[in-house]
């Protein structure tokens, strides 16, 4: 771009007059505006081009974030090359490693509020005609498509990319291993110099983290949603393929902006039962479930938690990856990366093949062009067919009952029948059940509730990979089982249930607990109950009091303002349930 030509004889260009952006391009009356873009080195032909938004977080509070700049960049060029005005402008992070297990982990929730409240800000205040968003640690993804979704601009979603996995011991580790590594110490099993050694080469670079955690899962998701072009989740993120990527989605803004395609024509219930039908084949995170919630709610499709369970029942386990297996994304992009997954799927008929896509494909088409392999061609032994899979059903479970009466989430990682019913221990917060775990207190066979950490009461329903990484590493994965009205980390894996609804803050049957209660957790019957009647439920309820956790600043506000985790967690008054 050069702002040194001669200035046009009118203040008119060759553009489609129904751009949002002429409002601040074009007429003479518009002259202010344009000196400010040419202060920017914008000139005469970027003005009449279309105006395409790139959101970037780009941050070095964590490694998923640290390299966004280059992979900003390479989108800018895929706009400027295409013939569209780019125009690249910031917006948070939170690290949800780095802040994991304090109380800085309530920002992560409500950081996802925020990236979409800011960029659907920037789009609108600055009068936008399409965007590129770029998500890389977890909250940014379904943040970054909330706001496209709002905005309904003709949109792009580029993931940042995975980091590669370390090297400990002549095997792969990631960051999970890290995490379960602190219980392993603290139960006696490992050395303090090993996890040093573990600490030092388990991220190598820039990225999100390698598993199937909740960045892929949702970056997975976006291509079965249709918001991101296919093959564009796994390439790493310091790999050139990533910076294709970049470009490609570019230019496809430009297209999506010549069609005038905006997420609410491509996305539909159907879309959204091939992104669960995707989370739950691969073993993705139950974070999905909360985000996929609140994309739904924000585009108006009727969806709800039970949908989840109904495809699951029809839809099998069909890659190991990690937190479950061992292998990572870059396993899955060496073998032709999501579009594989989905192309078993749609051979088998678990996807609904006519749902469109940001590209003006379907979904079936889309895989069609690609051309992925099938998996019984493949020499990938953690990828199973749809008829020999791992399990017969798919990862995700919604438990109900009397103590969660609106749903609650489990990712089946290991046993697929599991079922507990035993006292319970009731923890108020998460700390105080970190504490008791690395006392060594926990045994098998031991029930743990933490409450109050919800949407509301919370606020921001903390991940807790902190303690199930404990639990799990001092070798209790699948025999000690942990509910809570708050969240877990995608790395999470064992006998942990979150996003117990209603909450405890706002009554939810979970804050009528007390130690010793006899708890039964049935992953076959879907059961999350405790052995009280109706009435003395409601009788200790009416004993329960709690005072919020904030009452100032920004927490203060989504103490206020979440709405329930059963409905994805939103907070766009527009877009909640009741």
């Amino acid at each position: 771009m050069s702002s040194d030509e001669e200035p046009s004889e009118e203040f008119r260009y060759e553009k489609d007059p129904d751009l949002p952006s002429n409002e601040v391009t074009q007429g003479a009356d518009k002259a202010p505006h344009r000196a400010m873009f040419r202060a920017m080195g914008y000139d005469d032909e970027d003005l009449s081009a279309p105006m395409i938004g790139i959101a970037n977080p780009a941050a070095d509070i964590t490694p998923c974030n640290v390299h966004l700049d280059d992979v900003a960049d390479a989108a800018y060029e895929g706009v400027d090359d295409a013939g569209g005005m780019p125009i690249e402008f910031g917006t948070i992070t939170i690290s949800d490693a780095i802040s994991m297990g304090t109380e800085g982990m309530r920002a992560s929730l409500i950081s996802r509020e925020i990236i979409a409240d800011s960029v659907e800000l920037v789009a609108f205040g600055e009068r936008m005609d399409g965007l590129v968003t770029i998500g890389g640690c977890d909250k940014n993804m379904p943040g970054m498509m909330m706001a496209s979704i709002r905005a309904d601009l003709p949109s792009v979603f580029l993931y940042g990319g995975s980091i590669m996995p370390g090297e400990h011991d002549g095997r792969e580790i990631t960051i999970q291993n890290v995490f379960e590594g602190v219980g392993a110490v603290a139960d006696g099993d490992m050395s303090p110099e090993e996890l040093d050694e573990m600490e030092r080469n388990a991220c190598p670079g820039a990225g999100s983290c390698g598993g199937m955690f909740t960045a892929n899962t949702m970056a997975s998701i976006s291509e079965a949603l249709g918001f991101s072009p296919l093959g564009s989740a796994s390439p790493p993120a310091e790999d050139e393929a990533r910076y294709a990527e970049a470009r490609r989605a570019g230019e496809l803004a430009i297209e999506a902006i010549e069609a005038q395609r905006k997420p609410s024509d491509f996305l539909s219930r159907e879309s959204f039962e091939n992104a669960i039908a995707l989370q739950v084949a691969v073993g993705g995170s139950t974070n999905a479930v909360l985000h996929l919630l609140a994309l739904a709610a924000e585009a108006g499709v009727d969806l709800d938690i039970e949908t989840f369970n109904e495809i699951s029942a029809r839809t099998p386990k069909i890659a190991n990856l990690q937190p479950g297996g061992e292998r990572v994304m870059n396993d899955l992009h060496e073998v032709g990366g999501v579009p594989v997954v989905l192309r078993e799927l749609l051979d088998a008929d678990l996807l609904h093949g006519d749902a469109l896509t940001v590209t003006g494909d379907t979904i079936a088409e889309a895989v069609e062009r690609i051309d992925p392999p099938a998996i019984e061609d493949l020499d990938a032994d953690f990828l199973h067919t749809v008829e020999d899979p791992i399990h017969e059903r798919g990862a995700i479970r919604i438990l109900t009952g009397n103590l969660a009466p609106d749903g609650a989430v489990i990712k089946i990682t290991g046993e697929d029948h599991l079922r507990h019913e035993g006292p319970v221990r009731v923890f108020e917060r998460e700390e105080d059940a970190m504490e008791y775990v690395q006392e060594g207190n926990v045994e098998s066979g031991d029930v743990i509730c933490i409450r109050n950490e919800g949407p509301r009461g919370g606020p921001g329903m903390r991940e807790m990979l902190g303690v199930t990484s404990a639990v799990a590493g001092q070798g209790h994965a699948e025999d000690v089982a942990l509910f809570t009205d708050g969240r877990f980390s995608g790395a999470t894996r064992g006998f942990s249930i979150g996003h117990v609804a209603p909450e405890a803050y706002v009554g939810g049957p979970i804050a009528a607990l007390e130690d010793g209660d006899t708890v039964t957790i049935d992953i076959d019957e879907l059961e999350l109950s405790v052995d009280l009647s109706d009435e003395e439920i409601e009788n200790r309820l009416d004993d329960y009091d709690t005072e919020p956790a904030y009452d100032n600043g920004v927490l203060a506000k989504y103490v206020r303002d979440f709405g329930s985790a059963a409905n994805g967690a939103v907070t766009n008054p527009g877009a909640q349930w009741d």
